[in-house]
């Protein structure tokens, strides 16, 4: 089921959680709202879900074209998932999964042998078969999530919404529980929305990334998309480590003037620490002159901090721990940095 949010506004007093929102998820996609606290995310997939509703006149929420704007939440179709699983402790993982369905009027209401089936598929999908005895406190944070996204499935929901799933969660668990939810996700094939502000989360797994920000929506795309061409400094920075850099330091750094023509809009260019090369000062290439302040080599790439001579403002390098060995820089060496690949708001560039 595709769903659709049109100008959406929400206010709570003076302050703004919404601001003319539009969203567009197609059917069958994985979608990640994405953004810092206080951007909008959550109040927007609580808005989908019926759980709140929007301000008076602001707009409408439409699922495959039907407007559900003033249905409540129990009559969406709606599967929501927690971050704080919400399951009840003094039920059973099988009553707990098996409590949508009981509760349903007695014209709605499947039979208890037909209850009981649909639980006992619902723990085989999630891989907990043998876990339908045991209460919720005896149960790992990652099998307390997989239990409540098998209640949320269990009334057979048209759309799944997840807010921030894995947030509850360290972060090991939730790496291995995000890669089972994206393979689960292709096995099931549903709607499917979730809130995050894990950068690394929503683009691992989501086919598509929402970025908010003050209420807005500042980019909609794929994950390649939103990182390799982000559409406002905000995106940029948000996503990932980033070096922005003052233009006068463009013609040190191996940009031309014809490339810097373009470049004055915000007088900065932003580029990924990966796509900074280092080289010895006394190489005769051209380059930006730093300072190397502080190298950490722990885990599979080095990270170098280091001080522009000119300005003394600090650029991050990320390199290959073979590289560095090949250089063999120390804390306090002169080096010169070259850009490969950066980014401006006027007009893209690489060199």
């Amino acid at each position: 089921m595709s769903v659709a949010a049109q100008q959406i506004r929400k206010t709570f007093g003076s302050f703004t959680a919404l601001d003319g929102v539009n969203l567009n998820v197609e059917r069958g996609k994985l979608v990640a709202l994405l953004g810092p606290s206080g951007s909008g995310k959550t109040t927007l997939l609580r808005i989908l879900a019926g759980l709140e509703y929007a301000d008076a006149g602001s707009g409408r929420i439409l699922f495959h074209g039907d407007d559900v704007t003033e249905v409540p939440a129990g009559k969406r179709k709606v599967g929501f998932v927690f971050q704080h699983y919400a399951l009840f402790r003094h039920m059973t993982v099988f009553e707990n999964i098996a409590f949508g369905l009981k509760v349903r009027g007695r014209r709605e209401r499947p039979s208890a042998a037909q209850i009981g089936e649909r639980v006992r598929k619902l723990l085989k999908l999630v891989q907990l078969e043998s876990y339908g005895g045991r209460y919720p406190h005896q149960l790992s944070g990652g099998q307390r999530q997989r239990i409540a996204l098998a209640r949320a499935l269990a009334v057979e929901p048209k759309v799944l919404l997840l807010d921030e799933p894995f947030g509850a969660l360290d972060a090991k668990v939730r790496k291995e529980l995000r890669r089972w939810l994206r393979q689960f996700h292709d096995e099931i094939g549903l709607t499917t929305i979730f809130v995050t502000h894990d950068q690394e989360e929503a683009l691992e797994i989501a086919d598509q990334v929402v970025i908010m920000n003050n209420a807005r929506i500042e980019q909609v795309g794929t994950p390649q998309e939103v990182y390799d061409r982000p559409a406002t400094p905000f995106v940029y920075q948000f996503l990932g480590n980033v070096n922005v850099l003052k233009t006068q330091a463009l013609a040190a750094a191996g940009v031309t003037a014809a490339q810097a023509a373009g470049m004055q809009a915000d007088g900065r260019i932003y580029v990924r620490p990966h796509d900074v090369e280092v080289a010895p000062y006394d190489s005769g290439q051209p380059g930006l002159a730093a300072v190397v302040r502080y190298i950490h080599t722990a885990g599979p790439a080095a990270r170098l901090t280091l001080e522009q001579v000119q300005n003394r403002e600090t650029v991050e390098v990320e390199t290959s721990r073979l590289t560095l060995a090949n250089l063999d820089l120390k804390v306090g060496d002169l080096v010169n940095l070259r850009l490969r690949t950066a980014h401006s708001f006027d007009a893209d560039y690489a060199i």
